[in-house]
């Protein structure tokens, strides 16, 4: 892939994904919105991708959200430019959401706007202790995208999803895993060799089985209680049939370490 507004490296079945826009703390542009939907087609189509990493370049920003530059630049035409970016912003999220590989957010610093949507949007969240994470959509008259108003309320609540977006509160990286916005704090330094473990571990992971959760953790919303057992059975049914399944109980009955393909 030709890229210029994000960074992408797959190695060791591990998708390495960067804003690369570190001098206008990696917000995103046109350009940004259409490479994060052709990466995130690539990485849910690739069987070798088993894992994914999504940060920012550079140490001050993971993503800050819309380009307001870029948009003040095209106000007379700006229902068309966020109509046209938020197709390429939606379809990348989606495409994450749904895929197999889990996505991990490594927030290296600030997460605003569509930034925080991304955060949301990722399966984990580690984030350094010097990041920061806030909505910004109504300080400049916006409304939120990039999926927050899906995900947020779901991870920290209604009642505090409404206030990020009334008052555009920032959280400090303690007071985001408070409420529970990430999984994990870490040191700033350490960002990256924690968020590597973790990837590798879930690389070397049954795949297959991580998107059949995945799937079943997004349709629980919209069913009830029978249909979402009954989604349970239908999943676990193809999961079960599954080489890693034949290979984890093969192993656990054997009494040693299952190695996964992904299959």
């Amino acid at each position: 892939m030709n890229l210029e507004a994000l960074q992408f490296e797959l190695r060791d079945n591990i998708a390495w994904i960067a804003f690369n826009r570190p001098a206008s703390y990696n917000a995103m542009n046109r350009k940004t919105m259409t490479e994060l939907a052709e990466v995130a087609n690539f990485c849910a189509t690739e069987p070798s991708v088993r894992a994914a990493v999504l940060t920012g370049a550079g140490e001050k920003a993971f993503c800050a959200g819309g380009d307001v530059t870029a948009f003040h630049s095209s106000l007379d035409r700006i229902a068309h430019g966020v109509y046209e970016g938020t197709m390429h912003l939606h379809a990348a999220a989606s495409r994450f959401a749904w895929m197999r590989a889990p996505l991990i957010a490594a927030v290296n610093g600030v997460a605003a706007g569509a930034g925080l949507s991304a955060v949301c949007f990722c399966d984990l969240a580690i984030a350094a202790d010097t990041a920061t994470f806030t909505s910004a959509y109504t300080k400049i008259g916006f409304s939120p995208d990039g999926s927050s108003t899906w995900f947020l309320p779901r991870l920290i609540g209604r009642r505090r999803a409404m206030e990020l977006y009334l008052t555009n509160r920032t959280l400090s990286a303690q007071e985001a895993l408070d409420w529970g916005l990430i999984n994990r704090v870490v040191p700033a330094a350490d960002l990256m060799s924690e968020v590597t473990k973790l990837a590798t571990q879930l690389a070397a992971g049954p795949t297959k089985t991580y998107g059949g959760v995945k799937k079943l953790l997004q349709m629980s919303s919209a069913e009830n209680l029978e249909s979402q057992m009954e989604l349970e059975t239908r999943t676990l049914g193809e999961m079960a049939a599954s080489d890693d399944a034949r290979e984890g109980i093969t192993a656990f009955v054997e009494k040693r370490k299952p190695v996964f393909r992904g299959n």
